[in-house]
């Protein structure tokens, strides 16, 4: 299985991991590589995409140079090769909200873990990283995304998965797949907070959206989030 590389943003790279027997278009695992003086990976892929990964880590910088690992929630695909990742970079470190350490990660890691600044910046020299806390949005109790203030980009993790291979990135809408979607995997919890939470997100104007699964957006982020948050509301009151 073939892991490709492409640069989304500036010195941020997609590592893309094509499974063609999910669903009848097939389906994309994706990972973001942030470089700089402390590269940054959010999603750690599938244990059995390790090795293809890691091989696409490596082509952009040397794998164990890795300081920090970050993730959505804990799901498989999201944290599966966590401790294989921190095997493979001996002063790479977990990062994650309080919330998450203390539920699963401190347990879980191998490396102890590190809580995210609550209302600051993660500064890795050449990307300034805000966590943002999203409770089960789209689902998961220690859901959290980040937004890179240097190139307005929102690592968004399963909002607007969509199916299929596309292209690494778009600048069509991705709201009608990702509400397509939705309707065939039903993943999202259409919570009171849903809607708040995806219009907090577009007040960060973000330019670019890294999607997990499915080309990655580039253009009015804000609009695209409260269009797929409109989408999500009529879904909630459908019968």
């Amino acid at each position: 299985m073939e892991t490709t590389v492409e640069e989304i943003a500036p010195d941020i790279y997609r590592l893309s991991t094509f499974v063609p027997d999910i669903t009848e278009h097939g389906f994309t695992f994706n990972q973001f590589l942030l470089t700089g003086d402390e590269p940054f990976l959010f999603h750690c892929g599938h244990r059995q995409f390790f090795g293809s990964a890691s091989a696409a880590v490596n082509r952009v910088i040397p794998l164990e140079k890795l300081r920090w690992i970050s993730f959505g929630h804990l799901e498989a695909d999201e944290c599966g090769a966590v401790n294989l990742l921190l095997e493979a970079a001996p002063d790479a470190e977990v990062i994650h909200s309080g919330l998450a350490c203390m539920l699963s990660l401190t347990d879980l890691c191998d490396r102890p873990p590190v809580a995210a600044p609550e209302d600051g910046v993660h500064d890795i020299g050449g990307h300034r990283l805000r966590f943002l806390p999203t409770p089960h949005v789209p689902h998961n109790w220690e859901a959290g995304l980040w937004f890179d203030e240097t190139t307005s980009t929102l690592l968004a993790g399963d909002l607007f998965t969509h199916v299929g291979a596309g292209p690494p990135v778009t600048d069509s809408d991705v709201v009608e797949p990702a509400l397509a979607a939705e309707q065939f995997f039903r993943a999202t919890g259409l919570t009171t907070n849903l809607q708040p939470t995806l219009h907090t997100l577009a007040d960060l104007a973000p330019t670019t959206l890294a999607l997990m699964h499915g080309s990655s957006y580039s253009g009015d982020g804000a609009r695209q989030l409260r269009a797929l948050a409109d989408g999500y509301a009529q879904m909630a009151e459908a019968p």
